[in-house]
């Protein structure tokens, strides 16, 4: 996607060509700095919602490789649930080997997991708390499967940009929750795209277009605002970004991908049309219409939107070049479909063992998650923002104290000409 990466693919085809494995590419094979060699790894997981007991799942299914060992979560209940769910299936049973003395609970339960004796973190929390996290497993020296988006405000995502420099210093291997990457259909065809399948790129589509997410429908009343805004996390900017941080991530990830970097300037606008102003919906919006511009004058046009069930439904992109177009995975070969979600997790663990390419997806997907704030930022502000704007921007949304029974203020839904971009 850029001039290295073209380099690195041109050095592994000169590599096979030749028989032998040069010495550049040692350098960046993962067991020759961490001594991962064939040693089974072990696993832990920080967040054990249900995208945290999916990604044990499809970690265990991927490869033959990988014990679970260790879990955090703030909510014991997340614990004791989903690791019956666990034990409970027959496919993953055997690799499920979490004792009681590896069953954190609390907001300084990922540094307890980070602790343990496991060579992979696995980060599954909301948003919010992913650059505290990773900048914590990283400097653990830990290899990281990393759910999406990298957080969910311009402090906070660069805090995980500077975790992940150190990240490809150390030679650690990074998987995203960005599954499209792993997926066959979409590494084929943007493949063919970059090499002149479709000509120059002349405009491309990102929409993400479906029903809401409501994880609570009611606040039980002895929880206190901390620990509802947890159960109900993704009502919750601080907390979940907002849909084009959380979810429309995947589409815009695919087109930055197919661009081969970031937007450097967007304007969006949006709203909350269908989300009614009660509590279980919190204050984020129900749809963002964005007009990205790219360094090379391609512009990016995107649209994400969470009506209720009944509403239509589009989660799509779209390239257009001068010779053709593209949906983004149309020009694969022929053979059956991957299974996206498993196919990056084996491929996290062929990194780290040095059984396939060094992967590390930590700055393409953090440049990814900047792209959505970016946006977000715009549409709630109602002004043009640009990449150096974000870049720079001092507004950190993050708690400043952590506990269950804290007071939290929810803060307004965002009004264009009244909130302000910091």
């Amino acid at each position: 996607m850029n001039n290295n990466t073209i380099s690195r693919r041109s050095l592994l085809q000169k590599s096979s060509i030749a028989g032998v494995t040069t010495t550049a590419f040692q350098i960046i094979r993962p067991e020759l700095v961490r001594g991962a060699g064939k040693a089974r790894l072990k696993a832990g997981l920080v967040g054990f919602g249900g995208r945290g007991r999916q990604a044990v799942v499809d970690m265990i299914t991927g490869t033959e490789n990988v014990d679970f060992v260790a879990v955090g979560d703030i909510f014991e209940d997340h614990i004791s649930a989903n690791l019956q769910w666990l034990r409970n299936n027959p496919a993953v049973a055997d690799r499920i080997k979490v004792d009681p003395e590896h069953q954190f609970t609390g907001f300084d339960a990922f540094r307890k997991v980070i602790a343990s004796d496991v060579d992979i973190v696995m980060l599954a929390t909301p948003p919010g708390y992913r650059p505290e996290h990773f900048e914590a497993a990283i400097n653990a020296k830990k290899h990281v499967f990393c759910e999406k988006p990298f957080g969910t405000d311009p402090v906070g995502v660069r805090r995980f940009m500077a975790a992940a420099k150190k990240s490809e210093e150390l030679k650690l291997s990074v998987m995203s929750g960005a599954q499209r990457r792993h997926q066959r259909e979409y590494v084929e065809t943007v493949d063919k795209i970059q090499n002149g399948a479709i000509g120059d790129i002349t405009a491309t589509y990102a929409y993400w277009v479906g029903g809401p997410v409501i994880q609570q429908k009611a606040r039980d009343p002895k929880w206190a605002d901390m620990t509802w805004q947890h159960r109900a996390w993704y009502s919750f900017v601080w907390i979940c970004g907002d849909q084009i941080v959380e979810q429309h991530l995947h589409n815009l990830d695919v087109i930055n991908w197919v661009m081969g970097t970031h937007p450097e300037k967007v304007t969006a606008t949006g709203g909350a049309i269908w989300r009614p102003r009660e509590e279980i919906y919190g204050n984020i919006y129900d749809h963002i219409s964005s007009d990205f511009t790219y360094k090379n004058g391609v512009k990016l046009s995107s649209y994400c939107r969470q009506f209720n069930r009944g509403a239509s439904n589009n989660i799509s992109e779209l390239i257009v070049g001068s010779k053709g177009k593209s949906n983004g995975h149309d020009m694969a070969a022929p053979g059956e479909p991957t299974k996206p979600y498993v196919a990056e997790h084996t491929a996290l663990i062929n990194s780290i063992r040095g059984d396939g390419p060094y992967i590390n997806h930590a700055m393409r997907v953090a440049e990814s998650t900047m792209t959505c704030i970016m946006a977000r930022e715009s549409a709630y502000s109602g002004i043009d923002v640009t990449w150096d704007m974000i870049m720079n921007s001092k507004l950190d949304l993050q708690p400043k104290a952590f506990d269950y029974d804290l007071k939290m203020e929810v803060p307004p839904l965002p009004v264009p000409g009244v909130y302000k971009f910091t």
